[in-house]
Order: C-alpha cells, then sequence, then structure tokens
C-alpha cells in the first residue's frame, strides 16, 4: 500500500505565495513520478504540475513561470512552490504519485486566494 499526504494549504492574498508539501509512504518503487493536480468548484480536476526521478518537470500553461515543483527523492516528498497567486489559482490541490500504472492521491489541501 502507498500512503499520500498534502499539508501547506491555506488563505493568501493575491500576488503572495504558499509552499505544498506531499509526502509519500509505503511501498514506493525506486522509479515513480509524483505531481500536482488541482480542482477548482464547478471544475473538473486539472494537471498542475509533474516531476520524475530524474527532476524533468512539466507545468500547465497557466502556472508556468509562478509555480515551480521540486522533489526529495531520498525523503519521497514532492514540493510546489507557488508565487504570484491569482483568485482563479483557488481550489484543492491533490498530490499523486504514479507507480507501476498505478495512481495513488492524497486527500487534498485547500489553497484560497482573496483579498
Amino acid at each position: 500500500q502507498v500512503q499520500v499526504v498534502e499539508s501547506g494549504g491555506g488563505l493568501v492574498q493575491p500576488g503572495g505565495s504558499l509552499r505544498l508539501s506531499c509526502v509519500a509512504s509505503g511501498s514506493i518503487f525506486s522509479i515513480y513520478v509524483m505531481g500536482w493536480y488541482r480542482q477548482a468548484p464547478g471544475k473538473e480536476r486539472e494537471l498542475v504540475a509533474y516531476i520524475n526521478n530524474s527532476g524533468r518537470a512539466m507545468y500547465a500553461d497557466s502556472v508556468k513561470g509562478r509555480f515551480t515543483i521540486s522533489r526529495d527523492n531520498a525523503k519521497n516528498t514532492v514540493y510546489l512552490q507557488m508565487n504570484s497567486l491569482k483568485p482563479e489559482d483557488t481550489a484543492v490541490y491533490y498530490c499523486n504519485l504514479y507507480q507501476g500504472h498505478d495512481d495513488y492521491w492524497g486527500q487534498g489541501a485547500q489553497v484560497t486566494v482573496s483579498s
């Protein structure tokens, strides 16, 4: 079994910053991809960013230049640094671990960008 736990959400003003963290535990393979998705009210879940074991990252166009994903393989941890936050970034952010054709999800972390 694999467990994925997010932390670091909260309320921030437009233009502010937040950092999300996600720790995976359990039966973790040596090769896996970790990423962040988000779901706003009334909208479908969308990919924000992902990063592979080699550190290669991919970002959604809407967050390029503002968000940075990074990982610590030794700790099975992935981070999402979010800068220049906008109200449209408000959503529940979900951590995802993909390995062996299986997806594992965290419980979600609420991020609210509002003045």
